[in-house]
């Protein structure tokens, strides 16, 4: 197992729940006014996914121990912050030229699926 990555993933969990009821109920109302509680919900839906992808390849990593699987770990985890990050500040500065930076971290999020695929399939 890759300790790391079971980390990295619980705390993004973490994170995820604890952002999502602050923007839920503390924020909602200022999100709501500049219209982007549906660009926040989508920051947190995307880290919790990959939350949870990140524990997956924590584990996986034990029975498919190729270099290739810590990869898509690092594309998970770089991908989720660069692009809930990026939404995440499109919604707290009303910045919109991060929307620019966010197809960046949702294609590192879509290589990290396609090397866990391929760490699976190269296997053992």
């Amino acid at each position: 197992m890759n300790k790391f990555f079971l980390l990295t993933g619980s705390f993004l969990g973490f994170l995820g729940v604890g952002i999502g009821a602050f923007g839920a109920h503390a924020l909602h109302p200022m999100l709501e006014t500049a219209g982007r509680v549906d660009t926040f919900e989508t920051g947190v839906k995307y880290m919790f996914y990959h939350a949870i992808a990140l524990v997956l390849v924590g584990i996986l990593s034990k029975e498919f121990p190729v270099k290739l699987i810590k990869l898509s770990g690092n594309f998970f985890l770089f991908g989720v912050l660069i692009f809930s990050g990026s939404l995440f500040l499109i919604c707290f500065t009303g910045i919109n030229v991060f929307g620019a930076v966010a197809p960046i971290g949702g294609t590192l999020m879509i290589a990290g699926w396609a090397m866990l695929f391929w760490s699976v399939l190269k296997g053992r």
